[in-house]
């Protein structure tokens, strides 16, 4: 079968998206359009594109949406957030926390997940303390994107490696080998917002009172729910390395951790307002690439590039510069099978994630969370973060990130 209709128009139309500032959405839209006209031209059996998507994914997606809005809906996220600010006596210090506490954030929770609750959280911060809204915009979007690099959680690609990139232990993995680079991009993008926006750091009006959770009930099980996560996360490594033969997955953690929210009196209306339309987005994505692969059009292409195919400046390459037109997840879906056919090694894998994740930081419209943090900005009639705004301190420091990352592959 040749290259289906399907993919050519997912890159078009995912170009035009890009263009026209609907990144999110059209991206989405096009995904969706791509795996029915894979269904309509038999590109797939409707038994294959049950059986290409994958449940453990969704399971996992599911499980963390659930958690994050009961985090946000119970004003549990708001809470910790002032008590993380309290502190900060002036713009230095502000940045600084918020940096590296949405990083770390990030790194447990969804990146479009802290996008939607944090970007209310940092224009409170911003009106409340008399700090520059772009500031503390930029702050969030580069800190959500760079700390979900370190976890196999931290984003959908990510996770979409840890599951299929055949991982012993994936997080142990990533945190291992990106972890401090990590911790030094997350000090780098402090420092290029330090230099571009000199003139804005000053002292800080007094904080206001520590606001307690709306719903102090539903709080204490998120709460609940986080710790459980986190727990089973650390025993699932410790099992990894005593007793193998006793390993669970991610998602049954994920599941678990997310079954005393589900309990609460609020499950219907938590379960109501759940990010469905990125669980379609991933049904419709494994369809599609299951499609496209079945096509042999990547197999007959990997043949002629074989030997570069898995290489780690390759992979960042292609991860940063490919991001912009596909969109960071569609992209992954598409190499992770180039990877595996190929035998790439670890560390092309993780490069992937490093490299389609930091492609976040190029430009506005290189990842889904910038586009949610802009136009939840907007909405709230704050239009500070614009293309050429994010650029400016984006793309130097997305090129200073991927050295970064490149300069660990290569000698650590």
């Amino acid at each position: 079968m040749n290259l289906p209709v399907a993919i050519l128009a997912l890159a078009l139309g995912a170009v035009a998206a890009q263009t026209l500032g609907l990144l999110r959405v059209a991206i989405w839209r096009i995904i969706a359009l791509g795996a029915a006209a894979m269904l309509l031209t038999g590109g797939i059996t409707p038994l294959g594109a049950l059986r290409a998507i994958d449940p453990s994914v969704m399971v996992f997606l599911a499980a963390m949406f659930v958690l994050g809005e009961a985090m946000e809906r119970s004003g549990y996220l708001a809470h910790l957030a002032d008590r993380l600010f309290a502190c900060a006596g002036s713009v230095d210090v502000l940045v600084l926390m918020l940096i590296f506490g949405v990083g770390a954030a990030s790194a447990l929770l969804m990146n479009d997940t802290l996008a939607v609750v944090g970007t209310p959280l940092v224009l409170a911060l911003a009106r409340e303390r008399g700090v520059e809204p772009r500031l503390l915009l930029l702050a969030l979007a580069f800190a959500v994107t760079l700390g979900s690099v370190m976890s196999p959680v931290g984003n959908p690609q990510n996770l979409l490696i840890a599951v299929h990139g055949g991982m012993a232990d994936p997080f142990v993995s990533f945190f291992g080998r990106l972890g401090v680079p990590t911790l030094i991009n997350l000090l780098l993008a402090y420092g290029v917002l330090r230099l571009y926006y000199r003139r804005h750091f000053h002292r800080l009006a007094a904080a206001g009172p520590v606001r307690a959770p709306s719903d102090p009930a539903l709080a204490r099980r998120a709460r609940a729910g986080m710790t459980i996560f986190a727990a089973l996360v650390i025993a699932r490594i410790a099992l990894r390395a005593a007793a193998p033969a006793l390993d669970f997955p991610l998602p049954l953690a994920a599941a678990l951790a997310a079954l005393p929210v589900l309990l609460s009196r609020r499950r219907v209306e938590l379960l109501r307002n759940l990010d469905w339309g990125t669980l379609i987005f991933f049904a419709a994505l494994f369809i599609l690439v299951r499609g496209v692969w079945d096509s042999g059009f990547f197999q007959t292409w990997l043949e002629r590039t074989h030997p570069a195919i898995g290489s780690v400046p390759t992979v960042l390459g292609a991860g940063a510069l490919l991001s912009q037109v596909l969109s960071n997840v569609p992209l992954v879906a598409l190499y992770l099978p180039l990877l595996r056919h190929a035998g790439a090694p670890e560390t092309a894998f993780l490069a992937l994630a490093a490299g389609s994740t930091v492609a976040g930081n190029l430009f506005l419209f290189g990842a889904a969370s910038n586009v949610i943090i802009a136009q939840g900005a907007a909405r709230r009639g704050v239009t500070a973060l614009r293309f050429a705004d994010f650029a400016f301190a984006g793309l130097p420091l997305a090129l200073a990130n991927l050295t970064v990352y490149w300069a660990f592959f290569r000698w650590c």
